[in-house]
């Protein structure tokens, strides 16, 4: 039975959409497997992990295609895709329990699971509060914090980011512990405070799907869920149950020991001196000594080897000689577009705050480290 008869795109484009959260190596073989739903109006791809569901919508061309509902291997239907030419036409053909995906002269068959055998996370039409912004504003917030989350913390909890709304504000906080990352944007309306914590798998997968554009996403905050809706995409994702620290306390209010600098030419020194700190460590030390108009960037490793780069800065106040994680600081650098940051200091063994001068919305903050 003929199920689809169309160009590689059409297919193609949406199994991309979903499948970022397939695992190849399942403990229930059907998670390997995309859902794919067509009626007499739209054809729909679904992929879950029990955590995480993502769907998305393309609308049907014509009205006399075949109504069907299966689950195929949603990586090996990709993979043929791809390795199809850009223009070929594919046809899906159904013959028993597999699929047969047809190009020119060459024919693949897929085994085939029941639709009916497919795990859905339920869906509450009700949801608790919505709102809605741009999709580049969301982009853009996920991405300045994203980095900061920690990974398989044995603190559950800081294992996703914090999305916090309160009055006309959507704050979104990532830490593991040892830096905290905090990007505020502004909504359209006042909201009642709400928190959630969004695991890190469905943080980064929303921002792969999230467009620069202006239009619009939903968020819709469910009974332990919260819901993403744009561009024909929903992404459904269970939050952690958890209670996030007060990011407020840790947010340094007397650092006033300040400078600013170009943020490239502080990126360029501190991958230039990390060539010599301890590569295979967690941890890579890297000390900041400030003195007048000048800043001193030193690495070390266990050979004794040693870098050093000097930099002009404008400050006049008591000398400051501090360890930090220098990877802390290339994922900041690397991941913001400011043309200076600010880096403000209490003192040598207080958290330094990093921001963007002129801009309220972001704060970086970094703990020292002994070393």
């Amino acid at each position: 039975m003929l199920l689809i008869k169309t160009d590689r795109e059409t297919l193609l484009k949406p199994l991309q959409t979903v499948t970022g959260i397939v695992e190849r190596r399942q403990t229930l073989p059907i998670l390997s497997n995309v859902l794919i739903q067509q009626d007499e109006k739209k054809t729909s791809f679904l992929t879950t992990d029990l955590e995480i569901q993502i769907k998305t919508v393309t609308v049907k061309e014509s009205s006399n295609k075949q109504k069907f509902s299966l689950t195929v291997s949603a990586k090996k239907l990709q993979d043929i895709l791809r390795s199809l030419s850009t223009d070929a036409e594919v046809s899906l053909t159904r013959r028993d329990d597999h699929l047969q995906v047809k190009s020119g002269k060459s024919t693949f068959n897929l085994q085939i699971l029941p639709a009916e055998d497919f795990p859905q996370i339920a869906e509450e039409s009700e949801s608790e509060i919505l709102i809605t912004l741009k999709q580049k504003d969301l982009k853009k917030l996920l991405h300045h914090v994203q980095f900061a989350v920690a990974q398989q913390d044995i603190r559950y909890y800081l294992n996703g980011l914090l999305l916090h709304i309160e009055d006309k504000h959507l704050v979104a906080v990532g830490t593991d512990g040892h830096r905290l990352a905090y990007f505020a944007t502004q909504l359209d309306k006042s909201y009642g405070k709400q928190e959630i914590i969004l695991p890190r798998k469905a943080v980064f997968e929303l921002s792969k799907l999230l467009s620069d554009e202006e239009d619009l996403v939903s968020i819709e905050y469910l009974q332990n869920k919260i819901r993403f809706s744009f561009s024909e995409i929903t992404l459904t994702s269970k939050v952690i149950d958890g209670k996030f620290p007060d990011y407020n306390r840790v947010i340094p209010t007397n650092n006033t020991k300040l400078f600013e600098i170009n943020r490239l030419i502080f990126l360029q020194a501190l991958q230039r001196v990390s060539i010599l700190s301890n590569q295979s460590e967690k941890f890579r030390g890297v000390r900041l000594i400030i003195s007048e108009n000048n800043l001193c960037i030193v690495c070390k490793n266990n050979e004794q080897e040693e870098a050093q780069d000097d930099l002009e800065i404008k400050y006049n106040g008591e000398s400051i000689d501090i360890s930090l994680n220098i990877t802390y600081l290339l994922d900041l650098l690397n991941n913001i577009d400011s043309e200076t940051v600010q880096c403000a200091f209490e003192n040598a063994s207080s958290g330094v705050l990093i921001t963007i001068p002129g801009n309220n919305e972001f704060k970086y903050i970094v703990m020292p480290m002994r070393i």
